[in-house]
């Protein structure tokens, strides 16, 4: 992401910056959410161009999907703190 000259952000990240083009890894939650909330603003604004708009609406729904399964994960392990089946086995979860 950069800061343009009128001081607004524009989101430059490319999806791979490996020579080998490997998706990078995922974002943690609240670098995701920061990203996404400035691509909507940036779009908001319409002064993209079209194809820009849609790189930019692409990695939106990319990183929106990364903030809907990082808050899932979340919800199960407090789902799991919480039970009242004191018999219950915890189990390892999957996002550790």
């Amino acid at each position: 992401m950069s800061i343009r000259k009128d001081g607004k952000y524009r989101v430059t990240r490319k999806k791979t910056d490996s020579p080998t083009n490997e998706p990078l890894p995922a974002p943690a939650f609240e670098d995701a959410l920061a990203e996404l909330e400035a691509l909507v603003e940036t779009l908001e604004q319409g002064d993209l161009s079209l194809e820009e708009s849609l790189k930019s609406f692409e990695r939106g729904v990319t990183l929106a999907r990364t903030c809907q399964d990082a808050l899932a994960r979340a919800e199960q392990k407090v789902a799991i703190l919480t039970s009242n089946d004191k018999g219950a086995d915890l189990a390892p979860f999957e996002g550790d």
